[in-house]
């Protein structure tokens, strides 16, 4: 390993540490306004859970026709998607500014891999973090 480089944590950790973080965000919410957020709570153990499931055992053990086969499909699905925001950007100068002017908000998260997903949202979520703090001063 190069001298001054971290190895990145594993998918388990990482996961670990941002729901770890997440509901330090969430205590510090709660003591902040006094109320318990339970239904937020709730989500984040749900999807939190989500995350940590394992494949099912058919999913494991597909073979590269079946992988190739689901690929296709869901590139298939993007077509549309990316066929349905063109045309409702075609049709819609509102929709066309509003996607343009966030642009650079959305596109690094959609395009972004899985890890970079996930540094993406542990830092955005400690940057909303430390500016609430500061309006809170203020």
């Amino acid at each position: 390993m190069a001298e001054g480089r971290e190895t990145p944590p594993s998918p388990v950790a990482a996961d670990a540490q941002l729901f770890g973080l997440l509901s330090t965000l969430l205590q510090q919410v709660e003591s902040l306004t006094n109320q318990e957020e339970v239904e937020l709570r709730a989500k984040i153990e749900a999807l939190g859970l989500e995350v940590r499931k394992l494949p099912s055992q058919s999913a494991q053990h597909l073979n590269e026709v079946e992988i190739a086969e689901k690929l296709d499909t869901l590139s298939k699905q993007l077509d549309n998607v990316d066929e349905l925001i063109s045309s409702t950007m075609a049709s819609d100068p509102e929709v066309r500014t509003i996607l343009s002017s966030t642009a650079d908000i959305w596109m690094p998260v959609i395009t972004a891999t899985s890890d970079e997903r996930r540094k993406f949202t542990a830092s955005t979520v400690v940057e909303d973090t430390i500016e609430e703090q500061e309006k809170n001063k203020a």
